[in-house]
């Protein structure tokens, strides 16, 4: 089942961020299904986050999607070289949403390697983002497309898989710059324990700034 708009549409993007674990996003662009389990997200609050885009609520034209709907797909580039995928949550006008940072591919595979140029499945194929974006055939033209219709080419699926609280592994967010203050520490990375497909970040060392929830 595609998931509805209202599954998004909540406030809490920590607790929707851990529900997305296990899910099933797909793409289908020129004829080719790909797709596969969310094993890693990350979440970003406006107003009060200083790591998110939107910080103070500040809308531009790179983070004016994510003022959109829950359920707009928020593409942008890191660097202007790699492509993000984030899911936009809460109301219209929020600005909060969730990073999807790694999958388990299930489906169109030898599509996912085509655009990765790789020649067999490997860990490297999808892990990161950036790498998770190439592989699903996400661009930045696909910015502000809606989640829950296979119209839109780009959507998430409940794949009846049920992730529990004890097996999500929670920490905090990658490549945070110290300029964050606390936020930077935030605990606002989740993902599915001992899943071989979560990336593996370098994470940088901080002075011991308080821990702000």
């Amino acid at each position: 089942m595609i998931l509805p708009l209202q599954f998004y549409q909540r406030d809490d993007v920590v607790l929707i961020s851990k529900e997305l674990l296990g899910k099933n996003i797909f793409t289908d662009f020129e004829g080719s299904l790909t797709g596969g389990i969310i094993v890693e997200t990350e979440a970003y609050r406006a107003p009060d986050d200083k790591a998110c885009h939107a910080f103070g609520n500040k809308m531009t034209n790179r983070t004016k999607t994510m003022f959109l709907e829950g359920g707009t797909m928020y593409v942008y580039l890191s660097y202007g070289i790699h492509t993000m995928i984030n899911v936009v949550t809460a109301s219209k006008g929020m600005a909060h949403a969730i990073l999807i940072r790694a999958i388990e591919p299930t489906i169109g595979v030898s599509t996912m390697l085509q655009r990765r140029n790789h020649t067999q499945l490997a860990y490297e194929t999808v892990n990161g983002p950036g790498k998770t974006a190439c592989a699903l055939g996400v661009e930045k033209r696909h910015d502000g497309l809606l989640l829950n219709s296979k119209k839109s080419k780009v959507w998430i699926e409940d794949s009846g898989i049920q992730i529990e609280e004890e097996d999500i592994v929670i920490g905090p967010r990658v490549g945070m710059s110290i300029h964050t203050g606390p936020d930077a520490h935030r605990q606002w990375r989740f993902y599915i324990n001992s899943n071989k497909w979560v990336s593996k970040p370098k994470i940088a060392k901080y002075p011991n700034i308080p821990h702000k929830s």
